[in-house]
């Protein structure tokens, strides 16, 4: 019987074991996303403040440093004004964007296919990358057949690189147990490359799309300052060389702010995008308790 009453005894699992894990209380998500927007916004206040202290306590002319709330006032006035030259930074930096993006992604997976196109072109495109902008944009002026395709040329260029270079690495960094796998049940080289290598390399696309989205707007500016264009149909660097020419010193705080507001939106944008697509499945957003 004690045999019996052992075994029995054996088999009885504790009530705590049973018991799930302990989740953590959805008010602390909501805390921490809450601190992650107030403490930016305080940082941000508290900055403008010692701004707006500054040139107020020591009578800094508005030629020099204007004052917050200046700026924020000829952002609305010249709001026509610098809308348009926006408008036109962000069809040259898109558009240079979507370029780079299906030229990246496409020569990468050729590259990846064939180790002769990659040791014919990859050097290539690292020579495009480690040069210049500003030492080709004049040579780039004299060929294409308008300044605004030469910007838009040299804003590929440098948006390019980040996207082929993350794309290729993340098709070589495929798991080759996963690999062995696919071979073992005769899969093809396209079955291949759409079902296993591009899912595992969405990753460090995303990564690339992030810094190529940056990218595309400073080469889109620089670019434009290379060119020199001017006119109706110039984007922010013209406002901002324009402005500086002439000290209308709030109109060139106005369009950086506008410039800076531009690549925070751009990267919170390609930032939402790397989430939404990766937050189900990877490591790098999935939400970890510890």
């Amino acid at each position: 019987m004690s045999m019996i009453e052992n075994d029995k005894t054996a088999d009885v699992v504790p009530a705590e074991l049973d018991e799930p894990a302990p989740i953590a209380p959805a008010t602390d998500n909501i805390g921490e996303r809450v601190l992650k927007v107030v403490i930016p916004l305080a940082m941000l206040t508290l900055l403008v403040g010692l701004w707006a202290w500054y040139v107020k306590a020591y009578n800094v002319p508005h030629y020099i440093l204007p004052s917050p709330w200046l700026v924020a006032q000829t952002l609305v006035e010249d709001w026509g004004i610098l809308s348009a030259a926006l408008l036109v930074t962000l069809k040259i930096t898109f558009s240079a964007l979507a370029i780079a993006l299906v030229g990246g992604v496409g020569l990468a997976v050729l590259m990846t296919q064939s180790r002769w196109i990659e040791v014919a072109i990859y050097p290539y495109a690292v020579i495009l990358q480690v040069t210049p902008i500003v030492a080709i944009a004049p040579l780039i002026l004299i060929y294409a057949p308008t300044t605004q395709s030469a910007i838009l040329i040299c804003a590929w260029i440098v948006a390019f690189f980040p996207v082929l270079s993350n794309t290729a690495q993340g098709l070589k960094s495929t798991d080759h147990n996963l690999l062995n796998l696919f071979e073992l049940y005769g899969a093809s080289r396209w079955q291949t490359l759409f079902l296993l290598k591009m899912p595992s390399a969405l990753p460090y696309f995303l990564a690339g799309l992030r810094i190529a989205g940056g990218l595309a707007l400073i080469a889109a500016v620089v670019a434009e300052f290379a060119a020199g264009s001017a006119g109706a149909g110039s984007g922010l660097a013209f406002r901002l060389q324009e402005a500086g020419f002439r000290l209308k010193i709030p109109r060139l705080f106005s369009a950086l702010l506008l410039l800076s507001a531009t690549g925070v939106v751009i990267f919170f944008c390609t930032s939402m995008i790397s989430h939404l697509l990766l937050r189900r499945w990877h490591e790098s957003a999935l939400k970890r308790e510890n």
